[in-house]
């Protein structure tokens, strides 16, 4: 946590990270534009902010695409608000975000976390019903076949549709599917209404990719979940994707997910 402070304490770094936030997925070159800042000194901000996981980089063919990425922020949050005083402070930073701060351009979240574990057993957790459920309270039913249907069963509700299928399936490295269907029977088990079920519905499908690098003792995980950039979605998964990968990081190094967290996911 050391590093995140360091890096949170130079103003050129913050504003840097308020560039991010007001427009994620930037280049060098557009993070440079409007900054009375060498390009040099740039680079050598987002080295330091990417060093203390604040920012996540994710490459797009010959781009070098950097994001916000909340997990620092999120296990500062874990170790000092208490679960009593958290939906509190929750709802104090919602408020203040949804009076000080500008929509952002991209649709697109990226989450970067360190598990101490190996490729294998992390690879096991994202892809093995029994881990899934107890993290998540998702399971999946596939043969992890590229292009192969996956059939999800959350909240007691089961959704399969030809287009939720699976995109990429590189052991132990790399995982991607589209993201599940919005049926009346999901709606019903979570509590949505059916107004805005239609509304999800109606929005172009979106899909989630988990890249998983070996980092000696660890591995670093990253997930992207990209989305309809007019959608609604964004904002709900968001939200969600910290509990579960939170949770996810827990039950690998310490045999437990964090308490309540199928609900908190499922409620996001």
């Amino acid at each position: 946590m050391d590093a995140v402070f360091k890096a949170l304490a130079d103003p050129s770094r913050r504003r840097l990270l308020d560039r991010l936030r007001e427009r994620n997925g930037q280049t060098l070159r557009e993070l440079c534009a409007g900054l009375d800042m060498a390009r040099q000194s740039v680079s050598k901000h987002l080295a330091v902010l990417e060093a203390a996981e604040l920012v996540t980089t994710v490459w797009q063919g010959r781009e070098k695409l950097h994001y916000l990425n909340a997990a620092p922020v999120n296990a500062i949050a874990e170790r000092w608000i208490s679960r009593f005083d958290r939906g509190r402070a929750h709802a104090l930073a919602d408020l203040k975000r949804a009076l000080e701060q500008p929509p952002m351009d991209s649709k697109t979240f990226v989450y970067a976390t360190y598990i101490r574990t190996t490729p294998e057993r992390l690879w096991q957790a994202l892809t093995d019903p029994a881990f899934t459920d107890r993290y998540w309270g998702v399971s999946f039913r596939t043969d992890w076949t590229e292009g192969s249907p996956m059939v999800w069963d959350e909240s007691g509700a089961t959704t399969a549709d030809p287009e939720q299928i699976v995109l990429a399936y590189e052991p132990h490295r790399r995982l991607s599917y589209t993201w599940h269907t919005f049926s009346p029977q999901w709606a019903k088990a979570n509590g949505i209404s059916e107004e805005q079920r239609a509304q999800l519905a109606a929005e172009a499908r979106s899909q989630v990719t988990f890249n998983l690098e070996p980092q000696g003792e660890l591995v670093k995980l990253t997930v992207t979940h990209d989305f309809d950039p007019e959608g609604t979605l964004y904002s709900m998964c968001s939200q969600g994707w910290p509990v579960v990968l939170s949770s996810l990081k827990s039950l690998l190094e310490t045999g437990e997910p964090l308490p309540d967290s199928r609900r908190a996911a499922q409620d996001n």
